[in-house]
């Protein structure tokens, strides 16, 4: 499948995250908020591991906003390749606002669990994680749509959270049903499994941008995908050598091709182009380097 990727002016990209994260920001404050007060008043433990959760989101969401800021600086004499690292170092931000949450919801559950539980009223406490899950479905959807558009991993790893938020917050409902109809072990029992939820999902955020800042190179599908996509161009016999880094959450490909050796240089550098041109059309490729070599040369 070829994707094509759309240019986006910068202020248009500006724009998209000031979106994002008045939406993240004002989301996560609202539901920390809400979800507190209704802890606070139920002493549930489901409840309680879910505003836990919300809270953290609402640190990150802070973050995000210094972080974001930097991100889309313009290029300047100490960054000439911008500034986009701090994307995946906000990412990581996201990840340990998450290990704390998980944390958190995990401690309180135990403490819960070793009084016995509670019995929660039907009433309050459902409506308000019903209204959550709502909430979270509509921000996962909406950020993610951004996300995919500036292709941002640290908004990224914010809509993922999102979709956890969604199902922690299912989670601590089933826990207060379950803690009237069945036991009141089942509200402690709901907050260890949106504790485990929360750190299985901080663990696949942080890897990914660790792996980001740690200039982790491209699959082997992707390679092989910018390999056939470089051999489509008239002109290219083979490619010998290719090499990927992440830079930021961008991708950077150094790639060595031959090319018949009789031909004038002004042709081979439109191949080059040509080749520079295809792979950027990639939506995850910012950056091709291309090193041309005459058919049987090979360093």
């Amino acid at each position: 499948m070829r994707w094509v990727r759309d240019y986006i002016p910068q202020e248009d990209q500006n724009r998209l995250y000031r979106n994002a994260l008045i939406i993240t920001l004002g989301g996560n404050i609202l539901l920390a908020a809400g979800k507190g007060i209704v802890a606070w008043l139920t002493n549930s433990a489901a409840i309680y591991s879910d505003a836990a959760n919300s809270i953290s989101d609402v640190v990150y969401s802070l973050l995000m906003v210094l972080g974001l800021y930097m991100a889309i600086q313009p290029p300047d004499l100490g960054h000439p390749q911008g500034h986009s690292r701090f994307e995946p170092l906000v990412g990581l931000l996201v990840t340990i606002s998450m290990c704390f949450a998980g944390y958190e919801a995990a401690r309180n559950s135990f403490e819960r669990y070793q009084a016995g539980g509670a019995a929660i009223a039907l009433d309050l406490p459902m409506y308000v994680l019903l209204v959550s899950a709502a909430i979270k479905a509509g921000m996962f959807w909406y950020i993610g749509r951004i996300a995919k558009k500036l292709g941002s991993p640290s908004l990224k790893a914010t809509a993922t959270d999102n979709l956890s938020d969604v199902l922690t917050s299912m989670a601590a409902f089933v826990g207060v049903l379950l803690s009237s109809l069945i036991s009141p072990l089942a509200d402690p029992i709901a907050g260890f499994l949106v504790a485990a939820w929360i750190f299985k999902n901080a663990f696949f955020v942080g890897k990914e941008n660790l792996g980001y800042l740690m200039g982790k190179g491209a699959s082997m599908e992707q390679v092989e995908t910018y390999i056939h996509a470089t051999e489509s161009i008239p002109g290219v016999l083979r490619v010998h050598h290719i090499m990927t880094e992440y830079a930021g959450p961008k991708l950077v490909i150094d790639m060595h091709i031959n090319v018949d050796g009789s031909k004038p240089l002004n042709e081979v550098h439109t191949i080059t182009d040509a080749v520079a041109d295809r792979l950027k059309e990639f939506p995850e490729v910012d950056r091709v380097y291309v090193h041309v070599e005459p058919d049987g040369w090979v360093d």
